[in-house]
């Protein structure tokens, strides 16, 4: 048996990302036909037609499917092994970098991290992107090079490193009746609560683990994000439910307590595509979050 040629892979990566005969061609800047006679050796080494037309399209078989899931990963790391390692002076650095996470992120661990970075890297500029979703095409096609948040469907191929864990507490106003003695499950209920949700949900996690005790609270309010429930609880007698490590400077001069019903904690990540994983200024970039999180614990 003849061994495989191994030039198809980048072309099978292009391919199935593109689904498309002409947007691949273009990205290899092939002629058409070109890509055509490609795709053909394509089928013809993997016995299955990779890509079929649907109307005026083209649609992944399943097999196509699974390849995706697997090309990519090998380009990248053949790339990463063939690419010469360099030494990276962040003195000389100039660059952007965009972020992607919330603003309690934002809030607690920016002013620590762009302050860490300007120490060793002067001409690098952070921009941080809101998070509207948990969609990755952004971090497949580099506009976004770090994403920070609790990781969800996020694709085989990105990768992904734990930061730290963090758990809900309560937050009321200096004064608020639960600033004073014991928060049990009854008195937590009984008052009035802000829910956060950028969907709008009146319902999460904290309101079954009450209903599995027989309890259910009064929602007064949602809004979309935690800076406006403290702010909120703040100036009034409603409750706030927020993560504790996220929120530790916005809640100065509040009182916070351990929520009295068991919620499952969650762990923050960072999510970045493998085309990054070995490039010296990603890595810096990646070391300098870690440090940051780390120090905040």
């Amino acid at each position: 048996m003849s061994s495989p040629d191994l030039n198809l892979l980048g072309a099978l990566d292009v391919l199935l990302t593109e689904g498309s005969v002409a947007r691949a061609a273009n990205r290899l800047r092939l002629s058409p036909s070109a890509m055509s006679r490609t795709l053909a050796r394509l089928r013809e080494a993997t016995g299955d037609p990779l890509l079929v037309r649907a109307g005026r399209g083209l649609v992944p078989t399943p097999r196509a499917q699974e390849l995706q899931q697997q090309a990519g990963r090998v380009v990248q790391d053949a790339e990463a092994l063939l690419r010469p390692a360099r030494l990276l002076n962040p003195a000389s650095l100039d660059r952007t970098f965009t972020l992607r996470t919330n603003e309690s992120f934002v809030e607690e661990f920016a002013p620590r991290l762009v302050a860490r970075i300007e120490a060793d890297a002067p001409r690098v500029r952070l921009r941080f992107a809101p998070k509207f979703d948990k969609d990755v095409t952004s971090l497949r096609e580099a506009a976004i090079d770090l994403e920070i948040g609790v990781a969800g469907e996020t694709g085989p191929e990105m990768r992904i490193q734990a930061l730290f864990r963090d758990r809900f507490i309560g937050a009321v106003r200096a004064g608020h009746p639960l600033s004073d003695g014991i928060v049990t499950a009854e008195r937590y209920a009984s008052g009035r609560h802000i829910s956060v949700s950028r969907r709008g949900r009146e319902r999460g996690p904290i309101d079954e683990a009450l209903e599995r005790l027989g309890l259910q609270r009064t929602v007064a309010c949602m809004v979309a994000g935690f800076s406006a429930t403290l702010a909120l609880a703040r100036a009034s007698d409603l409750i706030a439910s927020v993560p504790e490590r996220h929120t530790e400077g916005a809640r100065t001069g509040m009182h916070s307590f351990p929520l009295p019903v068991a919620t499952v904690e969650v762990t923050i990540s960072m999510l970045w595509h493998p085309r990054l994983d070995a490039d010296p200024a990603q890595r810096w970039l990646r070391d300098r979050v870690r440090e940051v999180c780390s120090a905040s614990r």
